[in-house]
């Protein structure tokens, strides 16, 4: 490693950037380098520009990548040589907005029975059964395994926010019977030597391999499992707020962003009483039949009148049951530490 990239290295990691983060930006400053054959630091802003559109036009990589880029090389110049902040630019595209691609309850069963180790189905189960990012499955430990109450801690997940997310009872007994044949210690699905996590690339090889064996053609990675987890608790009738929670969104709107839209009401009942979710909801693979936290879809509220205020639809039950409280119970301040056996 050269003096300046351990300086630069040294700068991000200080100031709290991602391990990712951290190999994107060294990465593009590498590419810099090779493509001038010289130092980043002799480089003149006027030639580290023509890069960039050295990028777009010769190269053809994503505006995605090309944005890393510019960030990193503002990183480089300005907070590590300290140099005056620089204007490096790329034109803003108009990015094209497409919805993820969703795999069916029946799509996410083929998968896990077409996995060829019990390790790699508890991953697969796991990442979707708790609506999980890759890079949160991998750093799970034994520990953050809450049989009791039957939550998934995740400890540090993207953004830097612990949460608890659903542990099924389908998805306890899955594994249960992965940690009685593999017996991890420390992590839940640790590498080769025991001592590390797995790596995020080893859990995407599992999906990919499971995916052609099981014959399913939809574009996408393991982050599929992720989408699938959220739009089936959205069909089952789980409000939006607490699929973001159980997301670990900070923001609504994207996981408004990351769900395909649901079926309209039919015009002339657009103003009508709010319509109660599937009866029967059945969350694939490992709910168990349930919407999120073991309970099917509930009702909407009435939708007030755009005009009189007067609710539309039939007034509630006074003898109905009472509502169960709103996010289905979770917690709103983090909890101890979870539970520490399987």
């Amino acid at each position: 490693m050269t003096t300046l990239r351990l300086r630069m290295d040294n700068d991000l990691l200080v100031r709290g950037m991602a391990e990712r983060t951290r190999e994107a930006y060294l990465a593009a400053v590498a590419r810099l380098a090779r493509h001038y054959r010289r130092a980043p630091d002799q480089l003149s802003p006027q030639e580290v520009q023509a890069y960039l559109v050295h990028m777009i036009r010769e190269e053809k990589l994503a505006w995605s990548t090309c944005g890393i880029a510019v960030h990193a090389f503002r990183f480089l110049y300005h907070t590590t040589l300290g140099r005056p902040a620089p204007t490096f630019t790329i034109p803003g595209p108009k990015q094209p907005q497409r919805l993820p691609v969703i795999l069916s309850p029946e799509e996410v069963r083929r998968l896990l029975e077409h996995t060829s180790t019990r390790k790699q189905r508890a991953v697969l189960a796991t990442t979707y059964g708790a609506g999980l990012r890759v890079s949160e499955v991998v750093r799970l430990r034994v520990e953050d395994i809450d049989a009791q109450r039957m939550r998934l801690r995740v400890e540090q997940g993207k953004g830097a926010k612990d949460r608890d997310t659903l542990l099924s009872p389908r998805l306890l007994e899955e594994l249960r019977a992965y940690w009685r044949q593999y017996r991890p210690a420390l992590w839940l699905f640790p590498a080769r030597d025991g001592k590390r996590p797995m790596d995020p690339s080893t859990a995407q090889k599992f999906y990919y391999a499971a995916k052609q064996r099981a014959g399913i053609t939809k574009r996408g990675g393991i982050h599929a499992l992720r989408h699938a987890f959220a739009t089936h608790l959205l069909e089952a009738g789980t409000d939006l707020h607490t699929i973001q929670r159980l997301l670990g969104h900070g923001d609504l709107r994207t996981t408004m962003r990351d769900l395909p839209p649901g079926p309209a009401d039919p015009p002339e009942d657009a103003l009508a009483a709010g319509v109660a979710g599937p009866g029967d909801a059945s969350a694939p693979g490992l709910a168990g039949g349930q919407g999120a936290c073991g309970a099917p879809g509930r009702p909407r509220r009435p939708r007030p009148h755009p005009r009189g205020g007067v609710p539309a639809g039939p007034s509630p039950d006074p003898g109905a049951a009472p509502r169960p409280p709103s996010h289905c119970g979770l917690p709103d301040r983090r909890p101890g530490r979870a539970h520490g056996s399987v």
